[in-house]
């Protein structure tokens, strides 16, 4: 028998995340990315935002990550406006 599953209260719906590296990424990467948002941090970091729409996703972004040698400072999930995280997990 299947192992009950947790689900989250969205459904569907993408969860929204942040993931903070250390050093810049131009804004022509949001391609690559799948279309999150990259903007530069205040201490030479970048914060990528968006929608990710499950955790095979989300594995795939932080593939890129490595893939690019970032350092991966952060992973926020957040609410869709951004201004309030739901749970960090910190590397």
């Amino acid at each position: 028998m299947d192992e009950p599953r947790a689900t989250d209260a969205t459904g569907s719906d993408p969860g929204w995340y942040r993931i903070c590296v250390q050093g810049r990424l131009a804004q022509r990467w949001s391609t690559w990315f799948d279309g999150m948002s990259l903007s530069p941090g205040p201490d030479g970091t970048t914060v990528l935002r968006g929608p990710v729409g499950d955790q095979a996703a989300l594995h795939g972004l932080l593939q890129k990550v490595g893939d690019l040698g970032l350092i991966l400072l952060e992973v926020t999930q957040e609410d869709p406006g951004g201004s309030g995280r739901t749970s960090a997990a910190e590397s």
